[in-house]
């Protein structure tokens, strides 16, 4: 038996029956089941009868799933739709005109209301403006916004008149923006002047200045800013208006996009493992559905719940969680501006207290580091706060260790809360593997079972199923509604990435390896198989990293790994040779510090290495190859116990033993 068998196997496990989970959309195992056999029976109309009961069409579609240019699938493509008007004038015309949809708590803890009604006026005041500047549906819009509900305004307002949005984390470097601005064709960037995290003030607008001023960016032609600060900021005459000049006088009606399934809702961008970043295209039609689904079933949102997920609108997570799914629900979600240890750590309980959060979505790097920080400052601890309101948990991003999930079981969800640990990625749209409150057993770090519907399985490198128990590639079998559908302007790049030919194209590769128990099925994530690293639930390519090191004049040689962290779940640790003599003590110090700004200023703060080890070279084969077996083993402080035969310069791998 593995070790993760013996882990599953002896863990304890928690009934899904709950008296906090009452009426949920899918009750008990039973039911569970009895979608799965419909899926399994008719996969066609199992996804066509959802989307009919689910999304309001302007066209009703006749044909739901297209294979004939696999793995380019497409659904529902003759329907026409609009995601807007399913987020806001669908819950307006069912009477929750006067309810509130959005709470946004800033950093600096002033909250304010916004109704549905509220929201589609201004959402529609302000795709008026987009169009009165010549933006026009199918054209690209890059959103640099801080997490607000101007954000999700924009968003909302590039889906009502058909333009699809491409949001940049605010995190992320000029360099970053003007990528991304290249290889999208934006024509337009809608931004702030800055944002507030921490109490600090950030300013955003000088690095879109910075991007376009890198040329290559001559399809910008607008630059909408919203003023979040009083930070001083560049405006260029005749190509950026202030959010609030843009607006006057635009009425606050504006009739929806009606718009195929198939156009592209918004891209965005994610790691690889190659250096170029890859813009994931989603698509409107089955996007939404899966979005409402999980919000609906993994979630059980009823109309008197407050949803909060923390994740910000720049990842997957605030786009499903955060500006679709909770609306198309008709939800109240939160909007947080700032981070979870300001004031101090006792933040996240606070706002779930004052709010009366029902549901909290966030992520395992911050539940460790909040364990941590409670630790330190006991009164900060969420036994301190009423968190009676909670009902439902979650937890996102990557695999919650199951001393966390522990903690925050006991200490947030006070032994009452079902936990969803939730699988999923920025290519798929919405939860894959999870549980259902009310109806999964849980296991304390497995995300348990598949969507209802999802064909995901365990395979070995030929394709063919592995038994329970041992590990190997993940994949999903055959093709679901919200499915990226292709990397924008590169599909052969999505074809090797997801459809490779080792498999025959025949199904998805998550790139993760996974287990499933051989007890219950339970899935358990056990990381990546590719040269992307997940660092606080962030997914960053190794060459990207590589790329940007070997981009500063000093540098002649880079190699990036991952290796286990506490807090981040991973940590990036790099290898760099210099064109200079291999520095020590101080000079080695300085040098790393400034190689760590370096890539903060190319890539963002995120992608900056925790570790960096300086060598004369780096380990490897006689043909050139490096070795990076041996360089996660000497980046996790493991002994190199393997043949190192082959290596050209085995001597290196002990000046490489040593971080600076």
């Amino acid at each position: 038996m593995s070790a993760i068998e013996s882990m599953l196997h002896e863990s304890r496990i928690f009934p899904p029956s709950s008296e906090l989970v009452q009426n949920a959309a899918i009750s008990g195992m039973a039911a569970y089941e009895a979608l799965c056999q419909e899926a399994e029976h008719d996969y066609v109309g199992y996804w066509a009868r959802l989307a009919r009961e689910h999304i309001v069409w302007k066209q009703p579609f006749t044909q739901v799933l297209d294979e004939s240019n696999a793995p380019f699938y497409q659904w529902f493509a003759d329907g026409t739709l609009n995601v807007s008007y399913n987020c806001l004038d669908k819950n307006i015309d069912a009477g929750l005109g006067d309810k509130v949809a959005l709470i946004f708590e800033a950093d600096d803890g002033q909250v304010t209301r916004v109704t549905y009604r509220e929201l589609l006026s201004r959402v529609c005041a302000f795709a008026n403006a987009l169009k009165a500047r010549g933006i026009a549906k199918a054209d690209r819009v890059l959103i640099y916004m801080p997490m607000s509900v101007e954000g999700i305004i924009a968003m909302q307002a590039c889906a009502r008149i058909g333009a699809i949005h491409s949001v940049v984390f605010g995190g992320f470097s000029a360099k970053s923006v003007q990528e991304r601005i290249q290889d999208a064709g934006a024509v337009a960037v809608i931004t702030a002047d800055a944002q507030r995290r921490g109490g600090r003030t950030i300013a955003l607008k000088p690095a879109v200045d910075e991007a376009l001023a890198m040329g290559g960016c001559q399809s910008v032609k607008n630059v909408i800013v919203y003023k979040r600060t009083e930070n001083p900021c560049n405006m260029v005459a005749g190509r950026d208006l202030w959010w609030s000049e843009a607006i006057v006088d635009q009425p606050d009606t504006c009739e929806p996009e009606w718009v195929n399934a198939e156009h592209p809702l918004f891209l965005l961008y994610t790691s690889g493992s190659t250096g170029k970043p890859k813009g994931v295209v989603h698509s409107t039609g089955g996007y939404l559905l899966h979005a409402i689904l999980t919000m609906k079933w993994v979630f059980d949102l009823k109309p008197t719940d407050t949803f909060w997920c923390t994740a910000d609108i720049g990842w997957v997570t605030g786009h499903t969680y955060v500006t679709y799914g909770p609306l198309a629900c008709g939800g109240t979600e939160i909007v947080f501006e700032g981070v979870p240890i300001y004031p101090d750590a006792g933040r996240f309980w606070k706002m779930i207290q004052n709010h009366q959060v029902t549901i909290f979505y966030t992520a395992p790097t911050a539940i460790r580091s909040l364990i941590k920080a409670n630790e330190a400052n006991p009164a900060t601890a969420p036994d301190n706060y009423d968190l009676s309101s909670l009902r439902i948990l979650g937890s996102v991003g990557e695999p919650i260790n199951p001393e966390a999930w522990m903690w925050y079981h006991t200490h947030v969800g006070a032994s009452r809360c079902p936990i969803m640990d939730t699988w999923w990625q920025t290519e798929t749209g919405g939860h894959m593997i999870t549980p259902l409150p009310g109806v999964t057993p849980l296991v304390p770090g497995s995300c348990t079972l598949p969507f209802p519907g999802i064909q995901a399985e365990i395979v070995d490198e030929t394709g063919a199923n592995v038994e329970w128990g041992k590990g190997g590639f993940l994949v999903i079998k055959k093709p679901w509604p919200s499915m990226i559908r292709t990397i924008w302007g590169d599909p052969n790049r999505f074809k090797k990435s997801y459809y490779p030919e080792d498999f025959q194209e025949k199904f998805y590769l998550a790139g993760d390896g996974a287990v499933r128990d051989a007890h219950r099925g339970y899935f358990t994530i056990m990381g990546r198989i590719d040269d992307v690293l997940n660092v606080s639930g962030h997914r960053l390519g190794t060459m990207e990293i590589e790329s940007a090191l070997v981009s500063n004049p000093i540098v002649a040689e880079a190699a990036v790994v991952g290796r286990p962290d506490d807090l981040t779940g991973e940590a990036v640790c790099a290898f760099v040779v210099l064109k200079q003599a291999c520095p020590e003590g101080e000079k080695a110090l300085a040098i790393a510090s400034e190689l760590r700004n370096w890539v903060a200023k190319e890539i963002g703060s995120i992608a900056k290495p925790k570790d960096i080890r300086f060598g004369d070279n780096l380990p490897k084969t006689r043909s050139g190859k490096i070795m990076r077996r041996l360089l996660r083993a000497l980046a996790k402080g493991e002994e190199i116990t393997q043949d190192v035969s082959t290596l050209e310069n085995p001597a290196i791998l002990e000046q490489l033993k040593h971080t600076a």
